[in-house]
């Protein structure tokens, strides 16, 4: 199964999914899809899961610096609500984290459930 795949089957599954992507620890895109909008409403993040990526990377850092200092351990998740929609950010291993962006009216619940159990095939893949 190819990342491609493996991505969009969380994505259309989760409910409510507007785009999904893996990217390095700096927040570059490896694999990005988007789901296109709905009837009139548009999807309001476009295209842009790699810009948000990119832009949410350095808070991520800062999130896994605060964890270290608490001896804490490694980040394994960390769910961004912002006004448009809910981010949610998964690493997968080392250098490589998923982001998800999901609709309010979507299912986040769902979408961390899909997250977790294609967490090995993605894995694998890698």
């Amino acid at each position: 199964m190819s990342f491609e795949s493996i991505l969009q089957e969380i994505l259309d599954q989760c409910g409510g999914g507007l785009g999904i992507a893996l990217m390095g620890a700096d927040g570059i895109p490896i694999v990005q899809l988007t789901a296109p909008g709905t009837g009139e409403v548009p999807n309001p993040l476009g295209d842009e899961i790699g810009t948000a990526g990119v832009e949410f990377a350095r808070i991520l850092s800062e999130i896994q610096k605060a964890s270290d200092a608490l001896n804490a351990g490694p980040m394994h998740e960390t769910v961004i609500n912002l006004a448009a929609f809910q981010l949610l950010f998964r690493t997968v291993d080392e250098d490589v984290i998923l982001v998800l962006a999901i609709a309010h009216q979507g299912n986040p619940g769902k979408a961390r459930y899909l997250v977790r159990r294609h967490l090995v095939s993605l894995r694998e893949e890698l």
